[in-house]
């Protein structure tokens, strides 16, 4: 099998989290520069297998989209220009950002390791793909 990277992509920052080969444990994978996220992204997929790629979708609670949806379906398209033979998913990524804090805070996550943005970036990501892989159950 093949690995799934998740990407919570950012104007800024962009976290990304990863399964094992096996797609049974979903781990945070790292912070990225958006301006260097596929060179990173390309470097990944020449020594890795990756069969899937998921992307945070940006909506409010009823559904209509935030100010970050227009970024986020640029990217996708990007991607599919870029890696035109790797899938790419939508999934939600509703509430991720506020539950990877709350997760920090439950870890016993020090309060200036909290503040740093790239922490809950990666961990939303980790989050999504969480829940994905609990989707398929």
């Amino acid at each position: 099998m093949a690995r799934i990277i998740c990407v919570d992509y950012g104007g800024k920052r962009t976290g990304l989290a990863v399964t094992d080969p096996m797609q049974i444990i979903a781990t945070s994978l790292t912070t990225v520069e958006t301006k260097e996220l596929f060179p990173f992204l390309k470097n990944y997929f020449q020594q890795e297998q990756v069969e899937l790629i998921l992307v945070g979708e940006p909506k409010n609670w009823d559904e209509s989209d935030t100010h970050a949806t227009p970024l986020v379906n640029a990217f996708v398209k990007r991607l599919a220009k870029e890696f035109p033979a790797m899938p790419v998913k939508m999934v939600d990524e509703r509430y991720t950002s506020k539950m990877a804090s709350q997760a920090m805070v439950e870890m016993g996550m020090k309060k200036k390791d909290r503040q740093k943005k790239g922490n809950v970036d990666q961990i939303a990501a980790t989050i999504m793909l969480q829940e994905y892989m609990r989707s398929l159950l």
